[in-house]
């Protein structure tokens, strides 16, 4: 046996550990997950491809993969260099200083690539054809730009809760008949009935979904449904891909250790992906209260966008390129 093989071994195992014996409990007797918590973390969403036949680091990759993305992330160094995002230095950001502590290299666990599935051949024409649209009618509207830009949702308010580039933090509160998380990220607030009511129908969607939860053991499981479809949906992290009106989440949440969550969430959308994908990610305390994010006070780059778009347009009508 290796020395990967025996550091994976002993990740999986952490990771495993029972809530018995270590989740704090509520009043009534749930396990309790109160409290201001943060998913930030380094490691990236899929596994990037010079690390395809690598699922996990050991300490010493870890280490330096971790140096490595801190300095090639840091916002001092990549103003204006595409995809930086405005003006922001550093400050701004919050993406943590570590992996997750399983040491994996990818948030995507299944598929065992650590990839999110190819789409559809019916999704992959969507696809194709959104970006198409793109190219030619960037900024005919609002409704042709992303939702994040939108102030509308963003990765971290809805189900599944992707880390993004900062505020990634969530305040959880629970009654006996509800687990409520709000979002630092736009401050979306999902209230999530766990005495099971049955879903919406169908016919009611909205940004966030529909979330119902249920006590399997010590693990929290919430199912989502109902999300309004939108081909920029999936926030910062994963912005442009395709979403149905069958897409689902299932989302796990085990309190692994007095100062760790365990989140687990499962996408299943048959009509986008050729198969369900299934991320697992960290959440850790915070101290101090969650901060105000006035999206919409001050939000002057939508409306730069739309406004350059109709001077380009005006330019272009005038023959003057």
């Amino acid at each position: 046996m290796t020395h990967r093989h025996i550091l994976a071994m002993a990740a999986l195992a952490m990771s495993a550990v029972p809530a018995e014996g270590l989740a704090q409990r509520t009043s009534w007797g749930d396990p309790d997950l109160q409290g201001l918590w943060s998913n930030a973390t380094l490691t990236p969403l899929q596994r990037p491809s010079e690390l395809a036949d690598t699922e996990f680091f050991t300490p010493e990759e870890a280490e330096a993969y971790v140096r490595e993305r801190i300095e090639a992330t840091n916002a001092d160094r990549t103003i204006g260099q595409p995809g930086s995002v405005g003006s922001y230095n550093d400050a701004w950001f919050d993406r943590g200083n570590s992996i997750v502590p399983t040491l994996r290299t990818s948030l995507v666990i299944e598929p065992a690539d650590g990839r999110v599935p190819p789409f559809t051949p019916e999704a992959q024409r969507r696809f194709e054809e959104n970006l198409a649209y793109m190219a030619e009618h960037p900024a005919d509207s609002p409704e042709d730009r992303y939702l994040t830009e939108r102030c509308i949702v963003f990765g971290g308010g809805a189900a599944p809760m992707f880390p993004e580039p900062y505020n990634n933090n969530y305040y959880i509160v629970q009654t006996p008949d509800y687990v409520t998380i709000m979002a630092e990220l736009n401050h979306e607030v999902r209230i999530i009935p766990i005495d099971g009511r049955p879903h919406f129908p169908d016919r009611v969607r909205q940004w966030t979904g529909d979330s119902r939860g249920r006590w399997e053991g010590d693990t929290l499981v919430v199912e989502t449904a109902n999300q309004r479809p939108n081909r920029h949906f999936y926030g910062v992290q994963y912005l442009n891909s395709v979403m149905s009106d069958n897409f689902r989440v299932t989302e796990e949440f085990t309190r692994t250790a007095p100062d760790q969550i365990r989140y687990r969430a499962t996408i299943d959308d048959p009509d986008v992906f050729t198969e369900p994908w299934t991320v697992e990610i960290f959440m850790h305390p915070q101290a101090g209260p969650l901060i105000e994010f006035a999206c919409h006070e001050g939000n002057y780059g939508l409306r730069g966008l739309l406004s350059a778009a109709r001077a380009e347009e005006r330019r272009a009508e005038a023959g003057d390129e």
